[in-house]
């Protein structure tokens, strides 16, 4: 950060901290209206920027609560025993004020770009399982499904900052490689409200903890913040290795060395993960999250990847979804994960 940023940045953090604390006295008051849904609802949410592993729990959550998941958190595929919705606001759609159905549950309905890419992501793993809707105002979005879907219960995708509607259950998930967003507010930080947030949770999912040296203290801080709310650990898995058509390919069929590529909101967090997965990469690169690629980027990463002795790429579920209509010149390969709790 330079000196620039560090002189403007804490006056903007400070008024960004006064707001933030206006908008949620304001809500603990009353001052504000809150809606209430006719069936439960659960937020999944955090207290920072950036990728927490917040989609996987939203998938992991909607699977238990259908009835869908083994007692050992592997996928099946049986019908659902409630009919569970998803609600999201949809980053980087198309049209961010309207609402989009991406799925009823059986079907997907809307693509990327209606969507955006976790909405569509969610949509594509929760087939069989969970509907999928995008719209800025939840509540509306809510009232939609349970006349239209017959939905049962809501999850809330990024929730917790959403007081406008009422939950149920409040889940916050706290990233073990970057637990306290640096420690400051937006925008100086990557804090979106203080952490004495933590006391509104009802449950907290530390996760990545296999990626952090220091995930038992790091429990321990999270259990002296929340005043004794339940806090679970929780680690990242991988579930499949793809080609970018879908094709299952094992492990040994992927050509090394890789390069690694995303657009996440914790990018070393994904070139740890392929580490661990026993890939050495060649080279890595990182886009900003819920980056739409162009195909002039695309050439470029192959053409850097080629130099430095790559023979294949490989990338996330979230970046694979983009990628259909482009054209790479190296075999490029999707490394799928699940979250364990």
């Amino acid at each position: 950060m330079n000196s620039a940023s560090t002189l403007v940045l804490p006056p903007l953090s400070a008024i960004y901290s006064a707001a933030t604390r206006a908008r949620l006295t304001a809500y603990r008051r009353g001052w504000l209206p809150v809606s209430k849904l006719s069936v439960p609802v659960i937020s999944v949410g955090n207290l920072t920027t950036g990728g927490t592993g917040k989609t996987p729990l939203v998938e992991w959550v909607c699977r238990a609560v259908a009835g869908t998941s083994a007692a050992d958190g592997t996928r099946e595929f049986s019908s659902p025993a409630i009919r569970v919705c998803v609600l999201t606001r949809g980053y980087g759609r198309a049209n961010p004020s309207s609402q989009v159905v991406v799925s009823n549950a059986t079907e997907i309905l809307a693509d990327e770009q209606a969507s955006g890419d976790e909405p569509y992501l969610l949509a594509k793993n929760l087939v069989g399982v969970a509907s999928v809707i995008c719209n800025p105002d939840r509540f509306a979005a809510g009232k939609w499904a349970i006349e239209n879907l017959g939905s049962e219960v809501f999850v809330l995708d990024d929730g917790f900052q959403h007081l406008r509607l009422a939950r149920d259950l409040d889940i916050v998930t706290i990233d073990a490689t970057n637990p306290w967003g640096g420690g400051r507010l937006l925008p100086y930080g990557r804090l979106r409200e203080p952490l004495g947030g933590l006391t509104r949770a009802d449950c907290i999912v530390v996760t990545r903890s296999q990626q952090s040296d220091d995930a038992t203290s790091i429990k321990e801080a999270v259990e002296r913040l929340a005043g004794g709310i339940p806090v679970f650990t929780s680690r990242m898995a991988t579930s499949a290795i793809r080609a970018l058509d879908g094709r299952m390919v094992g492990r040994e069929n992927v050509p090394q060395p890789v390069a690694a590529f995303c657009g996440v909101g914790n990018p070393d967090s994904f070139f740890d993960h392929v580490r661990r997965e026993g890939y050495a990469p060649a080279f890595t690169r990182s886009f900003p999250d819920h980056h739409h690629y162009k195909q002039s980027e695309l050439d470029q990463l192959v053409s850097d990847a080629q130099a430095r002795g790559a023979k294949s790429l490989i990338t996330t579920a979230k970046d694979a979804i983009k990628l259909s209509r482009s054209k790479l010149n190296l075999p490029c390969f999707v490394l799928e994960i699940q979250i364990s709790i």
